[in-house]
């Protein structure tokens, strides 16, 4: 399926859009970590929650649950929220 990547993380991808697989984001996210290894930590923390500063969105919609179901039809953003004052 199709992932668009944020700009904070094309360090790790080197391009905007990916593709990768999974049943559901967790899976998702492990696939993306063996393609690209170290990117789920910059997403993901040691609790194995999403970090704050991100956000997921699949099919436009966001998702706060890393057990969501995806299709390999579905279109997965990650954004990285701003912050600062």
């Amino acid at each position: 399926m199709k992932v668009l990547i944020p700009s904070s993380l094309l360090s790790y991808t080197g391009t905007q859009e990916v593709e990768a697989s999974g049943a559901t984001l967790t899976e998702l996210l492990a696939d993306l970590d063996r393609r690209y290894p170290g990117l789920r930590f910059r997403v993901i923390d040691e609790q194995d929650r999403m970090r704050r500063h991100m956000r997921f969105f699949v099919n436009g919609e966001q998702v706060f649950d890393l057990a969501q179901p995806l299709r390999p039809t579905d279109a997965v953003y990650l954004v990285q929220a701003l912050s600062g004052g």
